[in-house]
């Protein structure tokens, strides 16, 4: 089964990815994990992508498409593969669906996690961090003392990105460029929208009864 997941930061698209991904043996392609990949591995498209992760530029399309190629070729992916976190752009989606024309695969179903914009900004501005690298969440998975590490009894902080101004951008970044692919995909009948404003294993339940038809 070829999966897609979509969703905008703070759906808990990674978690779910994890699960899936269990479920089904098929490995969970996220497009951090293969650019980290190939520069601790120093390959060729590794490099290339250094040098513009280096100077904090995006890495462009065409670099991109080539590193997912060459993921997907992989024999692990014979049986399937979950993306997560590519495409992110209508073009990026058109260059994955001439990648697998050209290797005889295709996308079985879009997972869409749709999460208010207010659940989100309330998850992911209730993050908290500790020099030590322990990580806490206020209502979620508070400390033991407020603001105070349970490990190292540092003093918690909030990263930037995930103070209130930030995540807002991130927000309006998503409904700008990636946001389009939800009616990209549904106009070729392959979007599922999953509530992701329920509990984690709701949220799975649910992933699994859409699944289930393409087992």
């Amino acid at each position: 089964m070829n999966i897609i997941l979509l969703g905008p930061p703070g759906a808990g698209k990674g978690t779910q990815a994890k699960k899936i991904a269990e479920k089904y043996k098929v490995p969970h392609i996220s497009t951090g994990d293969i650019l980290r990949e190939n520069i601790s591995n120093n390959t060729s498209l590794g490099l290339k992508a250094k040098s513009y992760m280096s100077r904090g530029e995006l890495v462009p399309d065409e670099l991109l498409i080539t590193i997912i190629k060459d993921r997907l070729s992989r024999q692990d992916c014979e049986k399937g593969f979950l993306l997560d976190g590519y495409p992110r752009t209508i073009p990026q989606a058109d260059a994955l669906s001439m990648i697998l024309t050209e290797s005889n695969k295709k996308i079985d179903v879009v997972l869409n996690i749709d999460v208010d914009d207010e659940e989100l900004i309330k998850r992911l501005s209730g993050r908290r961090m500790c020099k030590c690298g322990a990580s806490y969440h206020i209502m979620f998975n508070p400390p033991e003392v407020d603001e105070i590490c349970n490990l190292c009894k540092g003093k918690l902080y909030q990263r930037d990105d995930d103070k209130e101004v930030a995540i807002k951008n991130r927000l309006i970044v998503y409904k700008k460029q990636t946001e389009p692919l939800i009616e990209y995909y549904d106009h070729k009948g392959l979007l599922k929208t999953i509530d992701g404003g329920k509990e984690i294993l709701e949220i799975f339940e649910d992933v699994m009864k859409v699944l289930k038809k393409y087992d």
